[in-house]
């Protein structure tokens, strides 16, 4: 037997050996063997279709979980008691682990595995966003009264009874103490971590996806796919907010409902929703759709099967061509000294720490140019005009017309994202259709913003008031409300950290709690879909009530839906400038700097937009608290806004990014006209060193002919 596995073995590998050498060859022996690598029907792993596919679903999850904490904001601050301005660096932090590592996808390139770092990023994504969900498990359920946990909730706990401050005073000692702290601390340092390793897990994938893509697909089909890809990645942001309006419908505890149930409804100011269900759900997508990616090759061949075999021809077939190409290409960068300072041609031949050198250099030289520098400051204003309202227009919509929270979202993902992607398709088709060159493109621009500008000035007036709250605000001319009864809840031992509103609807005054209203019994009226808590017997409530439990509603709650339909439309407009704002970059920088100037531009996008945007939206909101909630000492979520001012400085800020936008634009068309404008005079009028070069050429003939 031994004998003759030697000689079987032989004649099996020298057909092969054959049919490697001879690619496309007919002969007999190598046919057996051929058809191996060559004939058979290629895995669905090296299409370029099915690679855009997944990656069209990966992008499309991930920008899914990315945004879904802006669209439960409200609840997180009250559900770990954090101010406006904690919850948008948290927000922002998302884009600090981006923006740190993204300079670094340039230099790595094509020498990695971009498949499988793609799906080793999205498991990164999976992990954060698991992670942003462990502060809810370790977290004691959420009480909205402050019942202790033996006593059922929202109980006697808010009444106007003598026994409350010694219980008030006990409850309020057993709460703090040094471990209560010390997992809050832990808890918001979870979801700090988790969001800064969302944005290092999404680094790899929208370049690397991309560079994939438009390596391995024809030329005239890497647009028609990278076109399908955004299409998709862009209804990301609308369902993040589409399942926050969903899962802020459940309550946060339906893991571990109390015995008792809760006699809490939607619209109660205390209510908060299952905020980390939608990590659960996101992280999930995530995940799924990370698999394909561990399948799929480094390189796989081109979309048009005949470009791989010429190559592979030219390879075994003509070695000294090849040779000449290989040392052609090797001198080429050393040759043209406009390509030594092309970063993204170099950058494969860089080490890290060259590479890092010789990027401040580039990035000085490309921010050196006016058009780029005017367009890059144009697009941080609308960046960071987008971040704020994606961040906090929930939580103001809440605010101004006493909407819930899964309304609120449900009216953002439904009308203000569809909107602004119509508007970035409607840039693309009317600079394609237009044939719109760079003034052109500055002009639409320039109009755009300064009809988002206008469509913007209606919102500082389309709001109210604050209503009265008893003890904190008395407004002119309105009802005094507790003066009315002095001394009515003299008898009453309020706690002074509680938080569980009345209504009296009567004189639209709001009271913290039963206990400043003077109410000293509760009823429950029970209902086939919900409960309706009232509160009876109140001595500073005329007739003595009874007043439901809640916050009383916006006096123009029915502003709301205008108020959408105009934001909406700015988001249409001022979204209609990002195609041509890129086309000005793409036109105006030199045709090797293209790619690094976009990289730039994003990087500073994020630097100067993302990251601070929130934060400053954040802080501008907390300005307006009028009443702050404390939690062991310390200042947590804000209860009660001064609604005019809350107003004015959020749409104020909106209205301040979009007149930077505008002016901008206005600087880029005027430099654009002059440069047009000297072109054409250029044109125009015949060059004069040109004259003297005929002069000097007529000059010389002379003596020939004299000679001659």
């Amino acid at each position: 037997m031994a004998p003759r596995i030697g000689p079987v073995g032989e004649e099996l590998q020298v057909p092969d050996k054959d049919a490697k050498a001879m690619v496309g060859t007919e002969d007999t022996p190598g046919s057996k063997a051929s058809p191996n690598p060559q004939k058979l029907r290629p895995s669905v792993f090296h299409s370029i279709k099915f690679f855009v596919l997944c990656h069209s679903l990966l992008q499309l999850a991930q920008l899914m979980i990315s945004g879904y904490l802006k669209s439960s904001i409200s609840t997180v601050e009250k559900r770990f008691g954090l101010s406006s301005q904690t919850s948008g660096l948290l927000a922002a932090f998302n884009e600090v682990g981006n923006t740190a590592l993204i300079v670094f996808v340039s230099y790595f390139g094509s020498r990695v595995h971009r498949p499988r770092l793609i799906g080793c990023g999205a498991i990164l994504v999976t992990l954060a966003g698991i992670l942003m969900t462990v502060p809810h498990f370790i977290s004691e359920p959420y009480r909205y009264d402050r019942t202790s946990p033996d006593m059922p909730q929202d109980f006697e706990a808010s009444l106007c009874l003598p026994s409350t401050k010694a219980l008030a005073s006990a409850s309020s000692n057993s709460s703090c103490s040094s471990y209560t702290e010390a997992r809050h601390l832990a808890v918001v340092g979870i979801m700090f971590t988790a969001q800064t390793l969302l944005g290092v897990g999404g680094v790899p994938i929208q370049p690397f996806g991309i560079s994939y893509i438009d390596d391995f697909s024809h030329n005239s089909n890497s647009p028609l796919y990278l076109g399908i890809l955004f299409a998709v990645t862009m209804m990301g942001p609308g369902m993040a907010y589409g399942l926050g309006s969903l899962m802020l419908r459940l309550y946060v505890d339906i893991d571990r409902m109390p015995e008792g149930g809760i006699n809490l409804t939607s619209k109660d100011p205390r209510w908060v929703g299952a905020w980390w269900l939608g990590f659960l759900i996101s992280a999930g997508a995530v995940a799924l759709a990370a698999i394909p990616y561990f399948f799929f090759p480094k390189e796989m061949p081109k979309e048009k099967q005949e470009l791989r075999f010429r190559r592979k021809g030219l390879a075994v077939s003509d070695p000294p061509v090849s040779k000449g190409e290989d040392s052609s290409s090797e001198q080429s960068p050393a040759d043209s000294p406009e390509k030594k300072d092309n970063l993204a041609q170099i950058a494969p031949d860089l080490t890290v720490i060259q590479f890092i050198k010789v990027f401040p250099r580039v990035l000085l030289r490309t921010l050196r140019h006016p058009i780029f520098l005017l367009v890059v400051l144009s697009q941080v204003c609308m960046s960071s005009m987008a971040a704020g309202m994606a961040t906090f227009l929930p939580k103001f919509l809440e605010r101004q017309f006493s909407v819930t929270a899964s309304y609120a979202n449900l009216l953002i993902g439904c009308l203000t994202i569809p909107l602004a992607i119509v508007g970035i398709v409607v840039g693309g088709i009317l600079v394609k259709r237009l044939r719109l060159g760079p003034v052109h493109c500055g002009t639409l621009c320039l109009l755009s913003a300064l009809c988002c500008l206008v469509l913007s000035t209606p919102l500082f007036f389309m709001g109210c008031s604050s209503h009265q709250i008893a003890g904190i605000s008395h407004q002119p001319g309105a009802q005094p409300g507790l003066e009315l009864f002095p001394g009515c809840m003299e008898s009453c031992s309020c706690p002074s950290d509680d938080f569980n509103p009345v209504c009296d609807s009567s004189s639209r005054v709001e009271y913290i709690t039963p206990c400043h209203a003077g109410c000293r019994s509760r009823v429950v009226q029970e209902a086939p879909d919900k409960s309706q808590v009232f509160y009876t017997n109140c001595s500073c409530v005329a007739g003595g009530g009874p007043v439901p439990a809640g916050s009383c509603d916006s006096a123009c709650g029915h502003l709301v839906l205008p108020f959408m339909i105009l934001v909406s439309l700015g988001a249409a407009l001022a979204s209609v400038t990002h195609t041509p704002s890129f086309m000005l970059i793409l036109r105006g920088v030199k045709k090797e700097d293209k790619t690094l100037a976009v990289g730039i531009q994003f990087m500073l996008m994020r630097v100067l937009a993302w990251m601070p945007s929130p934060v400053i939206h954040g802080s501008a909101i907390d300005t307006t608290c009028v009443y702050w909630a404390h939690s062991c000492g310390r200042q947590a979520v804000c209860h009660y806004y001064d609604h005019d001012l809350l107003r004015n400085r959020f749409i104020g800020l909106q209205f301040f990014f979009k007149t930077g936008s505008l002016a901008c634009f206005a600087l880029i068309l005027a430099i654009l006209r002059q440069q047009d404008k000297e072109e054409r005079t250029k044109a125009t009028i015949p060059n004069p060193g040109l004259q003297q070069q005929l002069l000097a050429s007529e000059a010389k003939k002379e003596p020939e002919e004299s000679r001659v």
